[in-house]
């Protein structure tokens, strides 16, 4: 009886849409292995008026594909049936569902696993977990802004698991990395050491799962001494990743295994991750990387001089005032910092001469106006706001009235033009707002710009105070 209902499902389905084909679609748009790893697993279950609800075997693959091909996934539907313009996804929890036939082990390595041999899993991950000789606690620079960061991270090899988690955050190239390799660079002598950034655990809990081998990865994680994860809000939003990421945590925690973790936050302002997590994270020791102050960027500055005039067998010689200049320009990272050290000596090299200081300002031209590329949505906001003369409250109201909608609009064209936000992303930003509103403003936005020259002039205003942060001429 259950495979007759199915049957008439499948049958008026295939009326309005042919699955098949679109399928194959999808496989020509994103590409074989794609399409094999994750579209596949869609399958259609019921043709709404305006929407599709579509089946996946488990949330993560759900939220792998929103994030990542919702967008186009939806034109490819859309080339077959314009009245279709979102779909809704159903959870099809089957855990024999996981792995498809053609994903299933070979018996080699399905007798790799029986007599215990190395698999892939312990492979890429001793490949991948190399920590770099040359950061060490010796040539970490300190100052006022790191200190503290740095005395947690010596504490942890002088005195193990003194308190756990510890968690750094700061803006990028400030150190955080190099203070996790420098505790790995230590500890990996007397103590099992994975150092690991969160996008590549999230790459072996997903490769785990196609190969079905959950359980070795479970083992090699839980039980390692010492676990370094980078750029902890990567997991944002994860949920598969996250629910196994906790229950890993936990086991480490209850083994007296230290953990240390990065991120570009703080707890409390990582978004879309689970509470427990967040909790656990605040329960350690949190330490915030300041940005360098001056004397410390100074004295960045002239210890990669000696060190890169040491590796390079020349002695390049940099004015007290080249120095000075780039020390008080360069604000925003170490990393930069370094950077444009490395653009002078190389122009010094290419022209056997120092520059002078006009020079240096061409060189460093983007570097000095790196503000510039600093946009966020809710920026965008706060300037189309004040441009507009309404409140934020009124924008990301639900409120549907003229003078409220084309601002919305102009800003959620804007945050697509001016950010990598994804539309799903943008969405949440404007109140929890579909995708498909996002998609509607921005076609709506570049449909009268075709013809409205007032308009172009305004978005073009308002493009460049966002861009180059001039928010107090508006």
């Amino acid at each position: 009886m259950k495979n007759s209902l199915n049957q008439n499902i499948n049958q008026q389905n295939n009326e309005v849409l042919n699955w098949e084909l679109i399928q194959e679609d999808f496989k020509i748009k994103f590409g074989k292995d794609v399409f094999e790893s994750w579209l596949k697993k869609m399958h259609l279950v019921e043709v709404k008026a305006d929407y599709l609800l579509i089946s996946v075997p488990t949330r993560f693959i759900r939220d792998w594909i929103t994030s990542r091909y919702l967008d186009n996934v939806i034109q490819v539907i859309k080339a077959h049936n314009k009245s279709f313009n979102r779909i809704e996804f159903k959870i099809n929890s089957v855990s024999n569902n996981i792995l498809d036939n053609n994903n299933k082990l070979n018996s080699s390595d399905q007798k790799n696993i029986i007599d215990g041999n190395i698999t892939f899993i312990k492979d890429t991950f001793i490949q991948y977990s190399r920590i770099d000789p040359n950061k060490s606690f010796e040539n970490f620079i300190v100052g006022q802004s790191n200190n503290l960061a740095y005395e947690a991270s010596k504490k942890i090899v002088e005195s193990y698991s003194s308190y756990n988690p510890l968690y750094l955050y700061s803006g990028v190239g400030m150190g955080k990395t190099h203070l996790l390799n420098a505790i790995g660079l230590n500890l990996k002598t007397k103590k099992k050491v994975m150092f690991i950034s969160a996008e590549r655990f999230m790459y072996h809990f997903v490769k785990s799962i196609k190969s079905n081998e959950m359980i070795k990865f479970k083992d090699y994680f839980r039980n390692t001494d010492v676990l370094l994860i980078d750029d902890i809000q990567f997991m944002n939003g994860k949920e598969a990743l996250q629910e196994e990421f906790f229950h890993t945590f936990s086991a480490l925690l209850d083994k007296g295994s230290q953990i240390v973790l990065t991120a570009d936050r703080p707890p409390s302002k990582l978004s879309r991750i689970q509470e427990r997590i967040r909790s656990r994270f605040s329960g350690g020791l949190v330490v915030d990387i300041q940005s360098p102050d001056l004397s410390l960027r100074s004295e960045i500055i002239k210890s990669k001089l000696s060190e890169l005039n040491v590796l390079n067998g020349n002695n390049v010689k940099i004015s007290e005032e080249i120095q000075n200049f780039i020390c008080s320009e360069i604000k925003s990272s170490i990393r930069e910092l370094v950077g444009a050290l490395n653009r002078i000596i190389s122009f010094s090299r290419i022209y056997n001469r120092v520059p002078s200081l006009s020079e240096t300002r061409i060189i460093l031209k983007d570097l000095l106006n790196i503000h510039e590329n600093k946009v966020t949505i809710d920026g965008i906001q706060t300037i189309v706001c004040k441009y507009f003369k309404i409140s934020k409250n009124e924008m990301l109201s639900s409120r549907r009235s003229r003078y409220l909608v084309r601002p919305r609009q102009t800003a959620i064209y804007l945050a697509k033009m001016l950010t990598s936000k994804s539309l799903p992303e943008i969405g949440r930003c404007f109140s929890n707002r579909d995708h498909t509103t996002v998609i509607h403003s921005v076609k709506t936005i570049e449909k009268l710009r075709k013809d409205d020259n007032e308009l172009n002039i305004k978005i073009d205003t308002l493009k460049s105070k966002i861009l180059y942060n001039k928010e107090n001429e508006i």
